[in-house]
């Protein structure tokens, strides 16, 4: 059997690789992450919905397939590109390898790629649209040319949950989880504190959130561009008018600041890994985070009202804001990260201190 199979770039540039997962050919938005560990939690990630993943470090899988670990049911990504695959993984809390989960699972893998050599086009042309394809085509230029046009998107309501869902009944504070694709990990940081945590899906209104009489709110990552997003921001804005204290993360921090007037842009090759620097600017204190988006608020548009808290060392985005006439702040950064750094954790307590105020 020939498992030879072909990633074609928008810019014309070829790699061949070897089948794994899944068969069948497919096309998104190509993008890497320079984590070191954490696959599962990669895989998993709801963000990553509708992409290409390619993992800069060269050996995955080593440590098998741990449900545990998993911050959704199921693999969102569209496909996963790796130097090299372990096919004998050994971990004493595997349940299996990558390759029967990816196959299981319905997603395209390719390994034996110079993810190197791949990862340094990404940078240097930005995020682009990819195919892995079978058979080359006859005529490259006109299908690259073609690929190029391909207008490849995600939203929040692909992976948002279908009804609304509640943990921890017993909890001391109640916080609402909006969720746009969130990660497992956020209720886990909630719960371990003695919330009651209740999840609702994308598409709730102010009232549907309001009924649940929630002492605060965490709104979640999730994939795709925020400005996309007009009723979700909407309903946002009257949930901060309200007054009720909210915390924002990932694509949650985006949409609060558009709520409140800024605006976002994409970013040239996003931030996704485990190792960007950022800092806070009112104590002048760097963090090793978390991180997963190609978007980013634009720190000249932010309005008079919201204060820049955090700000990324290597290319001074935003990574976080206060907001002065709500009781409400955000973070670019994953505080809850698994299989990353845990250094902002005391967020999730910062929060809980806001609800006390």
């Amino acid at each position: 059997m020939n498992n030879t199979a072909y990633l074609v770039l928008q810019n014309g540039t070829v790699f061949t690789g070897r089948r794994f997962g899944a068969e069948g050919d497919i096309t998104a938005e190509l993008v890497f992450t320079t984590a070191m560990t954490g696959y599962l939690e990669t895989l998993t990630d709801p963000s990553y919905h509708g992409q290409m993943v390619v993992q800069t470090f060269p050996l995955i899988g080593n440590y098998g397939v741990i449900p545990a670990d998993f911050e959704s049911d199921s693999p969102r990504l569209s496909a996963y590109i790796v130097t090299e695959k372990c096919n004998l993984p050994s971990n004493f809390r595997s349940e299996g390898d990558l390759d029967s989960y990816l196959r299981n699972s319905g997603i395209i893998g390719l390994e034996g790629v110079d993810t190197r050599t791949l990862t340094k086009i990404i940078r240097e042309y930005g995020v682009m649209n990819a195919a892995i394809v079978s058979r080359l085509p006859e005529d490259l230029g006109q299908f690259t040319a073609t690929l190029a046009l391909k207008e490849l998107s995600s939203d929040v309501y692909h992976v948002t949950c279908k009804q609304p869902q509640t943990f921890n009944e017993g909890g001391n504070k109640h916080i609402v989880l909006w969720d746009f694709g969130y990660k497992k990990g956020m209720a886990t940081e909630l719960i371990n504190r003695n919330c009651r945590v209740t999840v609702m899906p994308a598409g709730s209104s102010f009232e549907a959130i309001a009924a649940q009489q929630p002492d605060g709110i965490l709104l979640s990552n999730g994939p795709g561009d925020p400005a996309v997003n007009t009723a979700i921001i909407k309903e946002i804005r009257r949930a901060m008018e309200a007054e009720i204290p909210v915390f924002g993360i990932c694509l949650g921090h985006q949409l609060m600041a558009l709520a409140q007037g800024a605006q976002t842009t994409k970013l040239r090759y996003g931030h996704r890994g485990a190792n960007q620097p950022v800092r806070d600017t009112r104590t002048g204190r760097l963090y090793i985070t978390s991180q997963n988006h190609g978007y980013a608020v634009e720190v000249e548009s932010l309005p008079e009202q919201a204060k820049l808290r955090f700000e990324n060392i290597n290319d001074l985005t935003c990574e976080g804001v206060d907001y002065l006439n709500t009781p409400a702040f955000s973070v670019q950064f994953h505080p809850e990260a698994r299989g990353g750094p845990l250094d902002t954790t005391f967020l999730f307590d910062r929060f809980l201190a806001m609800l006390e105020q």
